[in-house]
């Protein structure tokens, strides 16, 4: 584990949406121990805000914004109120994302599970990217973090297809987004969680019979943790990664090495 005082990200910008709770918080809380000034966006205003209060407590510039990710002009103002606070944005981790209860399979799911999900999962890391880069650009370059999910290379156990639609989507635009900026000092990575002892999990998974069956699948045999995918953030959005640019970071347990066959 990273300790406080590093300074691996010492004097830059992050902006990381989701942070209100879980992966986002715990990462904000991580960067901001290890020298970076954050804004943290989400929709649900308060615990953004709570978030921003954690991080300056522990020493760091912060700037809360609440946004809708998957409203355009929201992203928009989100970066252009990044610029104007701090004058520059050095790494965006477009980490927001919902798991939906009355997701399911591509016979019993609804139109409004299916557009809600991929309005915030995909739009919302799509938007992020379109006002980002310009601004990584006038920055002379940096790093975009995609979450995406361990269920962009397997199926997943329950059925969840917008959710799993979203995510394949999602790696997919972080390979095209490295391949066209790599000669303008963007890199651009994604970070694929294994099922995790979040709230947003937990909740989508309320029986015992649900977490079992995705706990059968993962070789530790055990949920992760946000700080444990906060880790793998820092990594992606320090130097300590300089040459990684349109990888898939799977930190999953070991699910995703039991149950795909490499190509």
């Amino acid at each position: 584990m990273v300790e406080r005082g590093s300074d691996l990200l010492d004097g830059r910008v992050v902006v990381i949406t989701g942070g209100g709770a879980g992966i986002g918080r715990a990462t904000a809380e991580l960067f901001a121990r290890n020298g970076a000034t954050l804004v943290v966006a989400d929709v649900d205003e308060e615990a953004n805000q709570a978030t921003a209060a954690a991080v300056a407590d522990l020493g760091a510039q912060s700037l809360a914004v609440t946004v809708d990710v998957s409203r355009e002009v929201d992203i928009e103002r989100m970066i252009v109120a990044t610029e104007a606070e701090f004058g520059r944005v050095d790494v965006l981790f477009n980490n927001a994302g919902i798991m939906l209860a009355d997701d399911a399979d591509a016979v019993s799911a609804e139109d409004d599970a299916i557009d809600k999900t991929f309005d915030v999962n995909i739009k919302g890391v799509l938007y992020g990217c379109k006002y980002g880069i310009p601004a990584l650009r006038r920055a002379g370059g940096g790093s975009i973090i995609n979450t995406a999910s361990f269920v962009a290379s397997v199926g997943a156990a329950t059925p969840q297809i917008a959710y799993t639609a979203s995510k394949g989507a999602v790696l997919s635009m972080t390979r095209e987004l490295a391949v066209i900026h790599a000669r303008e000092n963007i890199r651009v990575n994604a970070l694929s969680p294994g099922p995790l002892r979040t709230e947003l999990l937990m909740s989508y998974l309320d029986t015992d019979e649900k977490k079992q069956r995705r706990l059968v699948h993962v070789p530790m045999g055990r949920f992760g943790e946000a700080a444990e995918m906060a880790q793998s953030a820092l990594f992606l959005a320090s130097d300590m990664s300089s040459y990684m640019t349109g990888a898939n970071l799977q930190v999953d347990g070991g699910l995703t090495a039991a149950y795909v066959t490499p190509e």
